[in-house]
């Protein structure tokens, strides 16, 4: 069983791990060369999560500045957009580019965006179902206890597709950012690349790991398979 368990790991999650190692590398490394160049109009990501969250009559949400790097996030629980400091007080095109992604996420649920919505609802059961579903469905194989590698299977499959929902969430709020910046004018024509290409290196990072989440589940569904 050990043996299959091993050759499955080998085959399915080593190549996800080293796609995802590949994607944060890349939204490092993207995330960097465009932190060296300003943005014309010298707006620091403060100035640009504030403006866009103006515009669209979000005006109790606050703009934080938060520890970390690449920590930026929206909490719609607080109404608060928490910006890490390379992104808070920068006036370079990736941290323009990322404060207004994550306006981006604020005004989805001013608009009550529905794969926001459904996220919502599976995010419960998801928490568990992505740390406890592997343990229940080996803890079920181990014990020749079907109806334990089913209910684990199950949990992990919804934590999957919470992941594979969040894709259309964050490539959504990136489109909203960048016809938002432009339409404003709050960055011109010549920024409108550079700002795409940050918003699309961050995108990758979920992509690879809704790849990676497809990737385990398959695993588990082969494991569970051949121990029956």
């Amino acid at each position: 069983m050990f043996c299959g368990m091993n050759s499955y790991y080998l085959i399915l999650i080593i190549p996800a791990l080293l796609i995802s190692m590949w994607a944060q590398l890349n939204v490092q490394k993207t995330f960097s060369k465009y932190s060296k160049i300003e943005n014309m109009r010298r707006y620091t990501g403060a100035d640009i999560a504030r403006r866009i969250l103006d515009l669209n009559n979000l005006l109790n949400i606050k703009v934080n500045r938060t520890d970390g790097k690449l920590t930026d996030n929206f909490n719609p629980s607080k109404q608060e957009i928490n910006l890490s400091a390379d992104v808070y007080q920068s006036t370079s095109l990736s941290a323009i580019g990322v404060a207004a992604h994550e306006a981006g996420h604020a005004i989805q649920y001013k608009e009550d965006y529905s794969p926001i919505r459904i996220r919502k609802m599976m995010l419960p059961v998801a928490s568990i179902g992505s740390n406890a579903g592997p343990i229940i469905v080996i803890l079920g194989i181990v014990l020749s206890y079907g109806i334990l590698i089913d209910i684990g299977i199950i949990l992990f499959s919804v934590a999957v597709l919470f992941y594979i929902m969040t894709l259309p969430v964050e490539y959504n709020a990136s489109k909203r950012a960048t016809r938002i910046l432009t339409e404003s004018g709050l960055i011109t024509e010549d920024e409108v690349v550079p700002v795409r290409k940050v918003l699309h290196a961050a995108a990758l990072t979920y992509v690879a790991s809704a790849l990676s989440a497809v990737l385990s589940l398959v695993r588990l569904l082969l494991i569970s398979r051949n121990r029956r």
